[in-house]
Formats: structure tokens, sequence, C-alpha cells
């Protein structure tokens, strides 16, 4: 008898919920992204209780974080006794460090889903939390993916389409020189036969937008035999190019600067963590003992040390974005690697 009051009181809170508050999320499949680390995102389909159904995109990272805030709000201190303004957690599956990151993220597929059965089921007050909210709120970002294959949610009989191997379906799009080309103006960028160009956009039917030898500018595509073509927005993957952003990066030795065009599957906006950059920049120069720097407006060198590092360096590029002309998919910020050893780069006029 006592039960039924209580039961009562629940379903008015939960119907004292707004619509958009979301009652059941499912992971729908895996996709993975070549971003400054290889990474995998999980794409989650999330219903609300106003039944309206969207996708997310979410990486175990973000998973941790929301734990982490969630815990340090609503924790107990003795989970015997929880107060009136916490609740006991369900558990989140741990990082995991070593091993195939395909595999890592497969077997993650049902504990994250009972996590997040949990999580929505529990007190309708933390429902209406921030953070968790924020979490499962489909963002803009989240509403122009387009799910590629949703393997879960799938009837079993029907089949999905095999792409080809991963590392040539993302390496960076890109082109060779037939023939010797002599640009007409500053816009137009001299090539020389069996020079590579890394293709940046498509500018009409006939010509291409590329870098090489550290120039950036357009170009006939007769010219040129296409090696890995860009992402073709008039296909069922429209929008896609999008996701492919370029950042360009020096390698400053006393032999001279080897400069680079790293193409990952990260949006323009990304704040990428220091440690991120670093092995990505190891793996792109092939040297491990090395500082991560930028330029700031005096044209000096800065050591990047941290995340903060990081913040100040993107702050400074908005500052500087209109100054610089760059194309559309190019990071507004650069990237001076230098040999830890060497701090000559630092006071000298370079």
């Amino acid at each position: 008898i006592m039960s039924l009051p209580q039961h009562l009181r629940e379903e008015s809170d939960f119907d004292q919920l707004p619509h958009n508050i979301p009652i059941s999320a499912t992971i729908a499949d895996i996709e993975e992204k070549k971003g400054f680390i290889d990474y995998f995102m999980f794409v989650i389909e999330v219903k609300t209780k106003g039944g309206s159904k969207y996708f997310i995109y979410r990486r175990y990272r973000e998973f941790f974080n929301l734990h982490q805030i969630l815990e340090s709000r609503y924790s107990p201190e003795d989970p015997e006794r929880p107060g009136p303004n916490n609740c006991v957690l369900p558990t989140l599956p741990g990082k995991v460090f070593l091993g195939n990151k395909q595999e890592i993220a497969e077997s993650r597929i049902p504990e994250l889903n009972t996590y997040m059965k949990r999580l929505l089921g529990l007190p309708t007050w933390l429902l209406m939390d921030e953070a968790l909210r924020m979490f499962f709120y489909q963002t803009d970002q989240d509403s122009q993916q387009k799910p590629r294959a949703l393997r879960r949610l799938r009837p079993p009989t029907r089949k999905v389409k095999t792409v080809k191997p991963k590392m040539d379906l993302f390496s960076s799009p890109r082109a060779e020189a037939m023939f010797d080309f002599r640009g007409n103006n500053k816009t137009e960028l001299n090539l020389k036969r069996g020079e590579v160009i890394f293709l940046l956009q498509r500018v009409n039917a006939d010509w291409l937008e590329g870098t090489v030898n550290n120039q950036t500018g357009i170009f006939p595509q007769s010219f040129v035999k296409i090696i890995k073509p860009l992402p073709d927005s008039d296909t069922e993957g429209e929008g896609e190019s999008l996701t492919y952003s370029c950042l360009r990066c020096f390698l400053l030795t006393p032999s001279g600067v080897d400069t680079r065009d790293v193409c990952v599957q990260e949006d323009l906006t990304i704040q990428p963590t220091y440690k991120d950059l670093l092995s990505r920049m190891r793996n792109v120069f092939k040297v491990d003992d090395i500082a991560v720097n930028y330029r700031d407006p005096e044209g000096d060198l800065i050591r990047i040390l941290d995340d903060e590092d990081i913040q100040l360096m993107i702050k400074e590029s908005r500052r500087q974005q209109d100054k610089v002309k760059r194309p559309v998919n190019q990071f507004p910020w650069e990237l001076h690697v230098s040999l830890a050893s060497d701090l000559s780069v630092y006071n000298s006029e370079a």
C-alpha cells in the first residue's frame, strides 16, 4: 500500500518533465574518425519524452567527462545511505589503454547501452541536470553528420555495403601533375610534371584548389591525374567534404624548414589536446624529441606546453584571421615544430 503514493508521485514528476528530455538512448553503430589522433565515435539514437528521435555522435572520453561531472555533483559519501540531493550512479566501463581501438569500441557497446539505460532511469530531478541534458542534446554538428551504416538498427537480413579498406578511404585527397603549368597570376599555382598536389576543394568543373611546395592556389584539372579524389559533394555523402580540414605545419631544423599539410577529419573549430597534437607531429615528421610552437603577431615562436597554451594559440589566430587569406578548410592556426634541444629558434629573427 505504501508504494502506491510513491509510484503516483514519481509518475506526476515524470509528467512535469519537458518533452525534449531524453528517455532512452541506444548505440546504433560506431564510426572511425581520422582526427589528429584516430578515434571511434558512437552513433547513438536518442528518443525523447515527446516521441522525437535523433542521432548524436559521442566519443568515449565524452562519456567519461560526463560521468566525472555527475559523480562530483551527486555521488553520496556513503553509498548505503544516499542523501536527498545525491544518488548511486551506474558504473561506467573503465578506460582501456592498450589494444585495437575498433575492438575496444565494439566491446564497449553493450556496457555503454546498459550505462545509458540506467542513467536515464535515475530520479527525475537528476534528468534535469545541465551536463546530462547537453550530453544527450543534438548539437548542430550532430545534425549535419550522416550516419553511414546503423548496423544495430537494421534488420539482420539486410546486407550493408562494405566500404573499401579504411586507410584508402581516408587518405588525403591528392593529384599528380602530368604536365608543367605556369600560373598567370598569384591565385594560380605553378606545377611541374611529377609533383603531388594536396587537394583542398573544387572551384568549378574545370579548376581545383590545392597546395604544393608551400603554395596554395588554383590549377586546371586537365593538367593533373587524380590519385585520391576529393569527397564528392554530389553523391549521397553530401557535406562530407566539410569534414576534411587541412593543418599546415613546419619542422624547423638547422638544415632548413620542412613544410607539411596534414589532412584530418576534425572540425575547424576544434581545440585539440596538447598530447594529441604532439603525438601526431611526432608521427608526421618521424622525430620523437620535438617541441610544438606557434608564432605570435610579432613573429616570435611561443612554445606550447599544455592545453591552456593551445587555447591561447587558437584565440590569437582568430584575432589575426582576417589578415591572412587561407583556403576555406584550412585551420586558422599553424604549428611550428622544433627539435626540443634547439633553443636557437626562439631568439632568431626567423
